[in-house]
């Protein structure tokens, strides 16, 4: 009897092809994404002289990261499943993991035209200019530090079952880590804050992420975050991988 069951590669392009058609109808939305992180990069060209291109650069990267992990891959997958669309996905012939890699491959493309934009607003506009080796470490540093968004939005689907509820919270959490992160960042509410902050998912990915556009800067303390930032990703997409369920029931 012939075996009717398609190909991995198959139903991974299918999906691939599926989820990228989804992301390019909400291109309104992608952009809106982009634009904080690009409206405060611009925004803060007269901070340059004061903080560091590599500071600037780092905020925004982290901030278009905290973006597209919880505003825009956490209420997807919330929509979808709240549609039945995953559960009409696992009765098909394919295997649930490729459902996943699929939309993670999209935010991952995401992340990468995110850096990409910084990078060249920062250029442009900012005239903020970096060796060869930090645009390349920038990137590996930014894609690792996207796991702990993408963990933490997989975490707060897994927990909360209603697409309203859990627009709320992804809205909240965005809200948080842009306010008190950024803020406590600059010392502006108070050290103890600041100290928290900087060992924080925000604190951490930015810590990495502004080290590794300065290669040389690198030191024992970017180490340790890179460490932090590891342990975040794993524990929330260990609780997130955990608590998930493909219908809201």
């Amino acid at each position: 009897m012939r075996n009717n069951i398609p190909a991995t590669s198959t139903v991974l392009n299918a999906l691939l092809r599926a989820d990228f058609t989804t992301q390019w109808r909400n291109r309104r939305s992608v952009v809106l994404v982009f634009l904080v992180p690009l409206i405060i990069l611009m925004s803060w060209k007269g901070l340059v002289d004061k903080l560091g291109g590599a500071f600037v650069l780092s905020i925004c990267i982290t901030i278009g990261l905290t973006a597209i992990g919880l505003m825009g891959y956490t209420n997807s997958i919330a929509r979808d499943r709240d549609k039945g669309i995953f559960q009409r996905l696992r009765v098909a012939p394919l295997s649930t993991w490729t459902i996943m890699v699929s939309r993670l491959t999209v935010q991952v493309v995401m992340i990468l035209a995110l850096i990409i934009a910084v990078f060249i607003v920062g250029f442009y506009v900012d005239k903020i200019s970096l060796t060869p080796a930090g645009y390349v470490f920038g990137f590996t540093m930014g894609l690792v530090g996207s796991a702990v968004y993408l963990g933490l939005g997989q975490m707060i689907a897994g927990l909360i079952k209603n697409p309203e509820t859990v627009n709320a919270t992804t809205r909240l959490v965005y809200f948080a880590f842009i306010m008190i992160g950024m803020f406590g960042e600059l010392g502006m509410l108070g050290t103890e804050v600041q100290t928290i902050v900087r060992w924080s998912p925000f604190g951490s990915v930015k810590r990495i992420v502004s080290d590794s556009l300065q290669p040389a800067h690198w030191t024992i303390q970017s180490t340790q975050a890179l460490l932090a930032t590891i342990g975040y990703a794993f524990v929330f997409s260990l609780l997130g991988i955990k608590w998930f369920r493909w219908n809201t029931k």
